[in-house]
């Protein structure tokens, strides 16, 4: 994508680390104190940044099923 100009140098990476601030974890801990992963309901911090490099990589949207495939 940084070939076709579309996107710019750190931009990956900005994806990469606003996927991984966005958490459950990461903001339940800031926000309570504590983490109860039964409670999650969009993915940790490491599964969320796994599924966006995932999809990226492969350019494959059916590569994030994260319903139908493990990371």
């Amino acid at each position: 994508m940084q070939q076709q100009g579309v996107l710019e140098t750190g931009d990956l990476e900005e994806a990469l680390n606003a996927a991984q601030a966005i958490g459950d974890d990461r903001l339940q801990q800031q926000s309570q104190g504590r983490v109860v992963p039964d409670s999650f309901t969009h993915g940790t911090s490491q599964q969320r940044y796994s599924w966006f490099k995932r999809g990226f990589d492969s350019g494959d949207p059916a590569q994030c099923n994260t319903f139908g495939k493990s990371i």
